[in-house]
């Protein structure tokens, strides 16, 4: 009974210091652990950088998967799941301090390359497009959304981090001429967003790496000479007035003196772009980069000019009254020197404009009066400049169609004959007897031709009747 008594205490005792024991016993495992990594604090700062090395791979074997977004097939939630660890991959990246390795960088770049470089949709052919012009509020209303663009967004953003806060010479290898095409040919994608996204990236490629400026800048010039030359008029790619952009940022960088190639650039590429069917799409991104370079070196103003007036449309509404505009702001940098080189081709243009059959056209046109260095310029050459003024007034108030027209060239009139009264009656004076002399001409030119016919009428009655006389006497036979 004794035996059995103390068996059953003893067994509870037994099993209270065995357990104390194993919790000892891993206490003092887990000291001695944390006192050798505290004393040796640099085996410690390795483990964390393998094991955060392991997780930023792990993440990038996730996110190096790709989705069409479009195919029922695939997962939502495998869709979803991606975009979390997209984020966490950024998280990462973003609080990291240090270079990545060179076992990291490689596997990160062909995750970027795989999501961001892929089959574009054809652009479409948009001849709506040119049927009105767009609004600023609506310059993006034929943009068609990246389905993908939850997964893109998240991309673009780790480039960006990576080639802002990554050394230049250590991203060389991956950011290679083949990377940066790539880039630009993801331009045409039809997403703003997108293209936002790519023009950073871009341009602070450009602004970073400096060994790339040369190829980079001759990467755009291609894509414009492309888009000039071998695009057709009732296409378009999206990305043209974001690659001016970056255009107008470099330009505005350029030294004074321009190089012979800036200059080329300008001659061969920029004012060629006006010719395009599409212009009023990118034509605000165009105007800032010849401003751009009439600013570095205002004696360009005559080559432009005289281009823009190459490229004049002929029956483009909506061209020809941006291009009115463009013309009006060039003109108040001119020189007057240059200035009386160009008033006469220059108002021959505007005149067609003022004695255009859409009345916007002529308006725009007539509405140049109301900018008075625009005003003064042209009284500068006014012994070349009115009588052609003169004659598109004149004409305008007989014939135009259009009420608000007539009422803005009569305006118009009052204010040319308040400030030079001689000169606008002289060249009235010169306009009547044109007009009295062409209507002379007309009649010399009706009655030489009514002789004319008179002639051939006479020549062949006697050639009828020569032809009757053989029948005739044959019958009498």
């Amino acid at each position: 009974m004794v035996f059995q008594r103390n068996s059953t205490k003893a067994s509870p005792k037994r099993n209270s210091t065995s357990l104390r024991y194993l919790l000892d016993l891993d206490s003092r495992n887990n000291f001695s652990t944390n006192l050798f990594l505290s004393k040796n604090p640099e085996k410690q700062y390795q483990q964390h950088l393998i094991s955060e090395d392991e997780e930023i791979l792990n993440l990038i074997s996730i996110c190096s998967s790709t989705y069409t977004f479009t195919n029922p097939l695939e997962s939502p939630s495998h869709q979803d799941f991606k975009r979390l660890k997209l984020m966490q991959l950024l998280s990462i990246i973003k609080t990291k301090k240090i270079q990545l390795s060179d076992e990291i960088l490689p596997l990160l770049f062909k995750m970027v390359s795989s999501n961001l470089f892929r089959d574009l949709p054809a652009p479409p052919n948009n001849s709506s497009v040119l049927n009105y012009i767009l609004p600023e509020e609506d310059e993006n209303i034929f943009a068609t959304p990246a389905a993908s663009w939850p997964h893109l967004q998240t991309v673009y953003q780790i480039l960006l981090l990576l080639v802002t806060h990554q050394e230049p010479a250590s991203l060389r290898k991956y950011i290679d001429q083949s990377f940066l095409l790539n880039l630009l040919s993801t331009f045409q994608s039809e997403d703003p967003r997108e293209r936002e996204s790519l023009k950073n990236v871009f341009h602070r490629i450009y602004s970073t790496f400096t060994f790339y400026r040369a190829f980079m800048r001759k990467a755009m010039s291609d894509v414009f000479l492309q888009y000039i030359f071998e695009t057709m008029d009732n296409q378009r790619h999206s990305g043209i007035g974001d690659l001016l952009e970056i255009w107008g940022s470099i330009i505005n960088g350029f030294a004074v003196p321009l190089k012979d190639e800036h200059k080329l650039c300008l001659k061969k590429m920029f004012i060629p772009l006006h010719k395009h069917k599409c212009m009023q799409v990118y034509h605000k991104q165009l105007s800032y980069c010849i401003s751009q370079f009439v600013q570095k070196e205002p004696a360009l103003i005559e080559d432009i000019i005289k281009g823009v007036l190459r490229y004049w449309p002929v029956s483009n509404i909506q061209k020809e009254v941006l291009m009115i505009g463009e013309v009006e702001e060039l003109v108040e940098n001119i020189d007057p020197e240059i200035y009386k080189k160009l008033a006469l081709p220059l108002w021959t243009q505007i005149a067609k404009c003022l004695n255009s059959c859409n009345s916007q056209v002529a308006e725009r046109a007539l509405y140049l009066w109301n900018n008075e260095q625009f005003v003064n310029m042209a009284s500068q050459a006014r012994e070349k400049v009115f009588p052609i003024i003169v004659k598109c007034m004149e004409k305008n108030l007989k014939s135009h169609w259009s009420n608000s027209v007539r009422q803005s060239t009569e305006n118009v009139k009052g204010l040319l004959e308040e400030s030079e009264p001689f000169l606008y009656s002289k060249c009235l004076l010169q306009l009547e007897s044109q007009e009295s002399a062409t209507q002379q001409e007309e009649m010399r030119r009706k009655e030489k031709w009514g002789k004319i016919a008179e002639q051939a009428e006479n020549i062949n009655q006697n050639s009828i009747t020569s032809s009757l006389h053989p029948l005739m006497n044959a019958l009498h036979l």
